[in-house]
């Protein structure tokens, strides 16, 4: 195996984080629609903007780490 194929099955591997981001997303947001409809009046939309920033944030470092890979080594 030489090291271009290397460096594209890691940013490949690399890139699986972005996967569980979107599936954090995707819960944060569910919670958030769940937790609106059985009460209204509830001030959870902060929590589910912090929620959705921590998910987000470990995506990009996954694809940061991508790049990484890519593009440096």
């Amino acid at each position: 195996m030489d090291l271009a194929s290397a460096k594209m099955i890691g940013a490949g591997l690399a890139c699986i984080a972005l996967v569980g981001a979107g599936i954090g997303i995707g819960n944060v947001f569910s919670a958030l629609i769940n937790a609106l409809a059985r009460n209204p009046a509830a001030q959870v939309t902060p929590f589910a903007f912090l929620g959705f920033a921590l998910a987000e944030a470990t995506g990009l470092f996954g694809l940061a780490i991508a790049f990484l890979i890519l593009f440096v080594f």
